[in-house]
């Protein structure tokens, strides 16, 4: 056995702060619900998601899904997100005032986007990261890092040494739960990281410190061959 699953994580708008879950079911969209909302806004010419790079204080909005807990999700037709505004207030994702709050908040002209397909940056896929590299990197930067930095879906705690996961390339991983995935490439990081998931502020350091050290990357892409359930606590191995 290569180890579990420690947590779920699923984001139901880009670039905003997720909702840790206990269960979620995957397909070939990926997990269920996840970065199926995003806020665009027109650049060069374009209608494209608007995302912490550009809009930092994205961050200090979330979104979840409160009337479909875990696995009880349908990927398929997922429902509405539910979003939390920076003071507590939360409005559904097709409240007209939503948008107005966006723009105000965030200083720019944006317009609301669903997709039940999805809109992640690869699409049909979801990150997998190792609780072993995130301890190693925590001790390479001399502090414990916020996992929320790196917004996987699938965080596994394993007997295996910190970064080995960046060699996994073409494996599987199996549950024991019948889902299958199919590991793909690692995850080459933007400067999203960089930035408190509470307080917005930047670390540069920490992107250099992943350029210099680890090629900029970290965490494993991944594809659905075989969905289902998920549970945290769940045995996985490596195949």
């Amino acid at each position: 056995m290569l180890g579990t699953v420690a947590e779920l994580w699923r984001w139901p708008v880009k670039s905003m702060g997720g909702e840790r879950v206990e269960s979620m079911r995957v397909d070939p969209r990926g997990a269920g619900g996840d970065r199926t909302h995003a806020v665009t806004h027109e650049h060069k010419g374009e209608r494209k998601p608007l995302t912490a790079r550009e809009a930092p204080r994205l961050l200090a909005w979330s979104a979840a899904y409160p009337f479909s807990g875990g696995a009880s999700l349908d990927p398929a037709n997922p429902p509405v997100a539910s979003v939390r505004a920076p003071d507590g207030t939360t409005y559904s994702w097709g409240d007209p005032r939503l948008r107005n709050l966006l723009r105000s908040d965030l200083g720019r002209e944006v317009e609301l986007r669903r997709d039940a397909a999805g809109i992640q940056d690869l699409p049909r896929s979801l990150l997998v990261t190792l609780q072993s590299s995130l301890e190693g990197l925590g001790e390479e930067l001399g502090g414990p890092l916020d996992l929320r930095r790196f917004r996987p879906n699938l965080h596994l705690a394993t007997d295996s040494a910190a970064w080995s996961e960046l060699g996994w390339e073409g494996r599987e991983l199996a549950f024991s739960g019948g889902v299958r995935l199919r590991l793909l490439h690692p995850c080459v990081r933007c400067a999203i990281p960089t930035r408190d998931p509470d307080t917005q502020e930047k670390w540069a350091g920490l992107l250099k410190h992943l350029t210099v050290r680890h090629e900029r990357v970290f965490g494993i892409n991944a594809r659905v061959i075989t969905g289902g359930r998920v549970a945290a606590g769940e045995p996985v191995e490596l195949r």
